[in-house]
């Protein structure tokens, strides 16, 4: 028995959510991305959204771990066996018409992700296993939910998401307990919750019934086409996917509302669901610095004296680094909400004979029974499975000392020289890097999740240097990002002056330390020879690789292993 989904209709607010989500009912070329909190309703809504397409609109519910075979298409083992061989169908037609949802797509392995990319744009699945070729339509709605605190999409899966739509769970009282209460009374009697529903749901079917109708009708002028434009490159988004979306978007959200042309106010309502992942891209490149005033009078260049005194800023320094390997045998799961993604199967680069096969390789397994029978009937003896090549990008997670005692010969620049260096030396395509700086009284993450080494130079060039240490608080912040494949990098001289919890900082920052536990390199940015030697002692309570700053350039490569527990 199908089970009864939660009515779209009775979605309590989220209004950018739903308009996006309408018009990928529209419009299936319209794929979107959904991303925030977890409970805040968007696998609800991606589900509630199948009822709406025409019938039979499948929902499909892509898991993170299939296989490339599930997914594309492969060989229908049983009629190989027999002499027969045949194209299976994988979930990428069975969602044609429908709906194809992946929850925690940023986790999505990268092969899998690329092996969506043609069908979800073009609409044709082509499938190639072992010698046999064919193809089928493969029309959906591809959604895709995320928390960017578990990572970001690569850039090019990102793009290829025409909507974005950025969710958080409302903290209004009177709204909350408005979406309890229709939960609740869902569960209790789906049937009868989605039959008080029934009405508000066929008005909306009746709705996208007419949108998908008349979506080829609604015509748009040179006038709109200009102004999306202009919008677009406003927003410094350069691939043309973005103007693309736009058109499509504003021609669906016409046909939506039964307007026979595209009009400016279907254009302003969604282009910020278009730009809304695209417009960073205009940010790569750092703010330019305040420019000084002009004849500053002596008051005014005594108040700049002393708050420099406090902040100070210092370009980075290039700095010769080691290139970083870590290795991720044993990783466990860590962070708040991130699952233990290693075991995620990656591409196929090699085939071995076994009789017990995790995944049956039918090509290796039919050839090595040929050529030692005759026959394509395969024995015990000639069964081989896929060997596939772990797939798991690293997340550098760097806490950065930003106070005041690295503005001291400023040593500031080395630490920022550092940084880059690592990361240039290190970083790969499926990598992220993640920046929290600590100064003043407090922690903060100067940069989220992300596949751009670009972003990490732009933060880092216009960060101010001074005030006081907070280790504690970052230690602390740092819990929030970890996954089973980062490396923290904490560059600091240990020197804590930031109470968290008691009145003790240092003693608070090691309790944090002990507190974390995953692959750590500390960087001890004091000066060599200094008798207190913080850095060495915080290592021990992280379990970390130690090494003074100043060593970096006289290394070639650094290998981190597993924390020790």
């Amino acid at each position: 028995m199908k089970p009864v989904a939660y009515p779209f209709s009775a979605i309590v607010g989220q209004d950018q959510m739903k308009l996006a989500l309408l018009l990928a009912a529209i419009d299936w070329r319209l794929g979107v991305l959904l991303r925030g909190d977890k409970g805040a309703g968007k696998t609800t809504s991606a589900r509630g959204l199948a009822a709406l397409l025409p019938e039979p609109a499948p929902f499909v519910n892509l898991p993170i771990g299939v296989t490339e075979d599930r997914l594309i298409g492969g060989l229908h083992l049983e009629s190989t066996l027999k002499g027969n061989p045949q194209l299976k169908p994988g979930l990428l037609s069975e969602a044609h018409g429908g709906v194809l949802y992946i929850d925690e797509v940023n986790l999505l392995p990268a092969h899998l992700g690329d092996a969506l990319l043609d069908a979800a744009s073009s609409g044709v699945n082509l499938v190639e296993r072992e010698g046999f070729s064919a193809s089928h339509a493969a029309e959906f709605v591809l959604l895709g939910s995320m928390n960017p605190e578990e990572g970001l999409l690569r850039p090019q899966l990102l793009d290829r998401f025409a909507l974005s739509v950025d969710i958080t769970a409302p903290l209004d009282v009177p709204v909350r307990q408005m979406i309890v209460e229709r939960r609740i009374a869902f569960e209790r009697e789906p049937a009868k919750f989605a039959e008080k529903w029934s009405e508000e749901q066929q008005l909306l079917r009746s709705k996208v019934a007419r949108g998908r109708a008349q979506l080829s009708s609604v015509y748009i002028s040179n006038e709109i086409l200009e102004q999306i434009g202009t919008a677009v490159c406003a927003a410094g988004a350069r691939s043309l996917r973005a103007d693309l979306a736009a058109v499509r978007a504003s021609t669906a959200c016409a046909a939506l509302m039964g307007n026979d042309a595209v009009e400016p106010h279907h254009v302003d309502a969604v282009l910020p669901l278009v730009l809304n992942h695209r417009a960073r891209a205009a940010g790569r490149s750092a703010p330019p610095p305040p420019a000084p005033s002009n004849q500053p009078t002596d008051s005014t260049t005594r108040d700049r004296g002393a708050k420099e005194a406090i902040e100070r800023i210092f370009s980075p320094q290039e700095f010769v680094t080691p290139a970083i390997t870590v290795s991720l045998d044993g990783a466990k799961q860590r962070g708040n909400s991130h699952e233990a993604v290693l075991d995620h199967p990656g591409p196929v680069v090699a085939a071995r004979p076994t009789e017990n096969p995790n995944e049956i390789d039918l090509r290796a397994t039919l050839t090595h029974a040929a050529i030692e029978t005759g026959t394509v009937q395969p024995r015990l003896s000639d069964l081989h499975e896929k060997v596939r090549q772990r797939r798991t990008g690293i997340r550098y997670l760097f806490l950065i000392d930003s106070s005041g005692s690295h503005a001291a010969q400023e040593k500031m620049r080395l630490v920022k020289g550092a940084v880059l260096g690592l990361l240039h030396r290190s970083f790969r395509q499926d990598d992220e890097v993640a920046i929290i700086v600590f100064r003043g009284t407090d922690a903060q993450v100067i940069l989220e999740p992300s596949h751009q080494i670009d972003d990490a130079a732009a933060v880092l060039e216009y960060l101010p240097t001074g005030g006081r240490t907070p280790l504690a608080h970052a230690l602390e912040l740092a819990k929030t990002y970890l996954t089973p494949s980062t490396l923290l990098i904490l560059l600091s001289d240990g020197r804590a002056n930031i109470p968290l919890r008691g009145n003790d900082p240092w003693q608070d920052a090691l309790e944090s330390a002990r507190d974390l536990n995953c692959r750590t390199l500390v960087v001890d940015t004091e000066s060599p020879g200094s008798p207190v030697r913080r850095a060495s002692v915080l290592a021990d309570a992280l379990s970390a690789t130690l090494i003074d700053l100043v060593d970096l350039a006289n290394i070639d490569v650094l290998t981190i292993s597993k924390a020790s527990v």
